[in-house]
């Protein structure tokens, strides 16, 4: 029984993540066209309150359910290839996660270089990974 309560908070947590990983670029997007210092000041406040408040405990809930989880069969998670290459992702998803960080704190001190439609291509990023994930995970191909 605990197996499946372990998988539903590693579940629910990864969609909280997964939201707050596509909301975020997306208000980078309107970030970027900003023209006034109110708006400014208001996508700084949003963008700071879903990366702390939202997608960063989702993500630690993420990764402490998921290892969780493959700790109740370590050894055959970890000889299987399609589990290597979803751990794979994650850590990519763990490195876009840390990269909207990077890009935030840009926008927080002024200093953001790009433009609203690098940023339309940067909120698909997590799209494929999601994808990705999925099928290796509902599909286990190899």
């Amino acid at each position: 029984m605990a197996r499946e309560w372990v998988l539903a908070l590693h579940i629910i947590s990864l969609v909280c993540w997964f939201a707050a990983l596509f909301y975020l670029p997306r208000l980078f997007v309107y970030h970027a066209t900003a023209a006034d210092a109110i708006s400014d000041e208001r996508f700084k406040l949003m963008e700071r309150k879903l990366y702390r408040g939202i997608a960063t405990p989702a993500m630690i809930a993420t990764l402490v359910f998921g290892i969780w989880l493959a700790s109740f069969a370590t050894e055959h998670y970890l000889a299987a290839g399609w589990f290597q290459t979803k751990l794979a992702l994650v850590a990519l998803l763990i490195g876009y996660h840390f990269t909207c960080r990077q890009l935030m704190r840009q926008f927080q001190a002024g200093l953001n270089t790009h433009s609203d439609k690098f940023y339309r291509w940067f909120n698909e990023a997590p799209v494929l990974l999601l994808v990705a994930i999925v099928v290796l995970v509902v599909v286990k191909p190899y």
